[in-house]
């Protein structure tokens, strides 16, 4: 069985940093793209970044770039989002999920909040 399992989400101040871990298991994921997602209350889910498990290349939203880091440690099959100079925008829920360029995002986590103040 499949699981995704999100941590090192809380409350920051404005100008600070977060680092997210995904923690994945139950499957091999060298081939998956496992990917940040985020949801504000009232918005939409939307994408943060993205990371090849195999290749280790990345791909960030605008709203990204910059400032979070999207990385892997294979042999921990853990995946991290460095995130800094957080902003209130930044405030959501943060999701990891996995999948191929085929499947789509299968798999996903069940999501840690992160919770930027000013």
């Amino acid at each position: 069985q499949v699981q995704l399992v999100e941590s090192g989400g809380g409350l920051v101040q404005a100008g600070g940093s977060l680092t997210l871990s995904c923690a994945a298991s139950g499957r091999t994921f060298n081939t998956y793209r496992m990917g940040w997602f985020r949801q504000a209350p009232g918005k939409e889910r939307e994408f943060v970044a993205r990371i090849s498990w195999s290749s280790g290349s990345t791909y960030y939203a605008d709203s990204a770039k910059g400032r979070f880091t999207i990385s892997r440690d294979n042999a921990k099959n853990t995946v991290y989002l460095q995130m800094n100079s957080l902003q209130r925008e930044d405030t959501a829920v943060y999701y990891c999920a996995g999948g191929t360029a085929t499947t789509g995002y299968e798999y996903w986590g069940q999501g840690t909040q992160v919770i930027v103040s000013s």
